[in-house]
């Protein structure tokens, strides 16, 4: 029934910060700190294979190590991963923290603060080629503004785009992987939706080696449907990975288990996902999850296995999905029909 015909074998991925310790900007943390020396030995028995990085996820006190001290630490993750079968996604510059990236890195106002962002960059590269990974993620956090009027919005993305192209020239089989998201922490980004990041792509020097990240929640922050942006970005062959999660409003990044709010809009980014045959390249399937920070234990899992058995409840849904009789109600434009039946084909009726 579904258009794919050969069924893909999923992998699947989390960072080291999807096990945490709970913490708000209005409370305490709930649970002790578990170290990620000790997240490692959990990824298989949860059923992940992949692992996603930040650069100081790798390497510890980056900014206080010498290049030699941060490959030497890179080595020893990249040891402990063979040692644990784990296959090392991506590794992402963290722009955010630093006291220079507070008015953004790549289009801060301050020269000696681009500098910074540029510098920590090609670090990310070299831990990413040193664990055994070609993807460099740029989730772009601070690179928009408050207000308008304090940066000039033209040359903040034509400095974006050169960082890009930069980035392609330090190393030749480096991949960038833009992951949009429209606010939070600041008012306004400038990359806030995956078309912002394939425009980027186009006008790179090799748009074949730019592509997209999509987060489920980054999306509907920004209003939209999260399968149509992964739609997008697969109709231009740009869709990278995805963070799968959940967002229940236009609030603040939530990361709530998969499907956990609406799994009508979690069923059609499986639908689209698998229907377009991601993942018979090897791509991962993130889930960027948080568990909730009233949960006791440690360590505590059930989000990532939960959201894991979503998913795969929904796979099922989706190989069991009619698509003749959808087929019938479209050519009929009979959409009332094909709601319901997609209604009750989710509540198992039909």
């Amino acid at each position: 029934m579904c258009r794919v015909k050969t069924q893909i074998t999923h992998r699947f991925s989390f960072g080291p910060w999807n096990i945490s310790e709970g913490a708000d900007p209005f409370g305490p943390e709930v649970r002790g700190a578990f170290p990620h020396e000790k997240k490692y030995a959990l990824f298989r028995s949860l059923g992940f294979e992949g692992i996603q990085f930040h650069d100081d996820d790798v390497v510890p006190d980056i900014e206080n190590k010498s290049p030699s001290q941060i490959l030497e630490g890179a080595r020893k993750v990249k040891t402990i991963l063979a040692n644990e079968g784990l296959v090392p996604e991506f590794v992402a510059p963290r722009l955010w923290f630093a006291g220079q990236t507070v008015d953004g890195g790549f289009t801060s106002n301050s020269a000696a603060d681009r500098d910074y962002a540029w510098e920590r960059t090609q670090k990310s590269i070299d831990i990413a080629k040193e664990i055994g990974s070609n993807s460099l993620v740029l989730w772009l956090a601070r690179e928009g503004s408050y207000i308008r009027e304090a940066k000039d919005a033209k040359l903040s993305y034509e400095r974006i785009l050169d960082t890009i192209n930069r980035v392609l020239e330090y190393d030749d089989s480096i991949e960038v992987w833009i992951e949009p998201k429209p606010n939070e922490p600041t008012d306004q980004a400038y990359v806030p939706t995956i078309g912002h990041a394939v425009a980027l792509s186009y006008a790179s020097q090799a748009p074949d080696r730019v592509k997209g990240l999509i987060e489920t929640a980054h999306a509907q922050l920004a209003g939209l449907d999260p399968s149509d942006e992964m739609a997008f970005a697969l109709a231009h062959d740009k869709l990278a990975s995805v963070h799968l999660n959940d967002q229940n409003g236009l609030k603040y990044d939530q990361d709530k288990n998969f499907g956990s709010s609406n799994l009508r809009a979690a069923f059609n980014q499986v639908r689209v996902l698998e229907s377009a045959g991601y993942g018979s390249r090897g791509e991962f399937i993130g889930l960027d999850v948080k568990a909730m920070r009233t949960q006791k234990g440690l360590p505590v899992t059930d989000h990532l296995t939960s959201s894991l058995r979503v998913f795969h409840h929904l796979l099922e849904k989706v190989r069991s999905y009619d698509t003749g009789k959808e087929a019938a109600f479209r050519k009929a434009r009979d959409y009332e029909g094909l709601e319901l039946y997609v209604m009750e084909h989710l509540m198992g009726i039909s």
